[in-house]
């Protein structure tokens, strides 16, 4: 079974290409996280809002980057993030082409 972390917090900025260009580093490494599969990166700038979501393999995993990247963002004086994980139901999201393994 796969879980799904949900990511959002609060922030000023950068969006769209400018917040591409200033988290390709960030972006590169997430790909290194155990048990990511993938991450859609979410962003609203006129609510100034960003996160994330993210397919973990095992709920463990999800846990374990949702504990880091919240340290992280706190590192950095981002306040507010929420989290939630949530367990896939493969069969029903396969009916609606999601894109789980």
């Amino acid at each position: 079974m796969a879980f799904i972390l949900q990511v959002d917090f609060p922030m000023d900025g950068p969006f769209g290409d400018d917040l591409s260009h200033s988290f390709a580093e960030l972006a590169n490494s997430i790909n290194e996280e155990p048990g990511m599969v993938w991450k859609i990166w979410t962003e609203n700038a006129e609510a100034k809002e960003a996160g994330g979501i993210y397919l973990f393999q095992t709920k463990e995993d999800a846990v374990a980057y949702l504990e880091m990247h919240t340290a992280r963002l706190n590192s950095f004086g981002t306040k507010n993030i929420r989290g939630k994980i949530f367990a896939i139901n493969e069969a029903l999201t396969k009916i609606n082409n999601g894109p789980v393994t």
